[in-house]
């Protein structure tokens, strides 16, 4: 994929407990965003803290909608849960948003 440009981005959010927050990010961090990073052409990891909840959203940007189905295994737009999710968030995301990029600016562009 080097020197791929992205075409698709694939939108992840997922809700926990204010109180578990930071122990979260920490496993979301190594179990759901290293992956990422070595497989995809980029990614965004944010956090919103809020009075009781956090939302975590990931953005990957991926070539295409192929190389986005080898890194889930199948359906591209299909939600992958990591082992502990059911542990930590609120609800599980019942899918993912896959998008599209119209237009690419700055570097990734």
């Amino acid at each position: 994929m080097a020197g791929d440009r992205p075409t698709i981005a694939r939108i992840w959010r997922g809700r926990v407990r204010r109180e578990r927050a930071d122990e979260y990010e920490a496993y979301w961090m190594e179990a759901g965003i290293k992956p990422l990073i070595a497989t995809a052409l980029g990614v965004q990891a944010l956090r919103e803290d809020r009075e009781d909840e956090s939302e975590f959203v990931t953005i990957s940007y991926w070539a295409s909608f192929e190389d986005m189905a080898r890194f889930t295994g199948a359906d591209p737009g299909a939600i992958h849960h990591l082992r502990r999710d059911e542990e930590f968030l609120i609800e599980l995301p019942k899918a993912v948003q896959v998008l599209k990029l119209r237009r690419v600016h700055g570097r990734t562009g």
